[in-house]
């Protein structure tokens, strides 16, 4: 593993210095350092983090979307909807984890940072497609891993397992048909048999 140039305390002061009130909320766990800032200051708050001497996050590693709506067991009552970067250092030799959630639950959507990091594009693309997290201001913002008729955002925890329709090859029609699902949904549970003395337990 390799080390980083400061510890997580400093980079956490030096974060907070240049974002100052943008910052809605600071953290270190596990040594990783993750600020949370809102929808409104997200461009100007990766702007910051890109060009601010004591930061120079030159890099976008990853950004995915989360859905919260089951986090907790249900027990989360914030927005559901979030976009997560992993901003690397070159120069600085550390790492920043940004989170900002879009504040609408039925329509996610957030500022595109693709002209800030190049490498957003096919990330952002990437949330939209899998969580339907729209990306405003990004120059192409289509699905990348489902096929163009595909119907929903197959990440989203509401998602149905099977899917709602499947595809398959017709050889009379010569093409590729959608069709209902015909799975049929069932629950497996294992049964578990334990001796009542199980692990020398009483």
């Amino acid at each position: 593993m390799t080390a980083f140039s400061i510890s997580p305390e400093a980079l956490r002061d030096a974060v907070t210095a240049a974002l100052g009130d943008k910052i809605k909320h600071i953290a270190i766990d596990r040594g990783e350092l993750t600020v949370v800032v809102a929808a409104a200051d997200y461009r100007a708050a990766a702007l910051v983090l890109r060009d601010a001497p004591s930061c120079r996050f030159e890099q976008l590693m990853d950004l995915c979307g989360v859905d919260y709506s089951d986090y907790k067991a249900g027990a989360y009552e914030g927005p559901r909807f979030c976009a997560v970067s992993h901003l690397l250092s070159i120069s600085l030799n550390q790492r920043v984890r940004l989170k900002v959630f879009a504040p609408d639950d039925d329509m996610p959507v957030l500022p595109s940072v693709t002209d800030i990091w190049n490498s957003a594009d096919w990330f952002e693309r990437e949330a939209f497609d899998l969580f339907g997290i729209v990306f405003e201001g990004h120059a192409d913002l289509r699905r990348i891993l489902t096929d163009y008729g595909f119907i929903g955002h197959p990440f989203r925890k509401d998602f149905p397992t099977t899917g709602h329709v499947e595809m398959r090859y017709d050889a009379e029609q010569a093409r590729v048909i959608y069709q209902p699902v015909t799975i049929e949904t069932r629950e497996i549970t294992p049964r578990i048999i334990r001796e009542d003395n199980y692990g020398g337990l009483q």
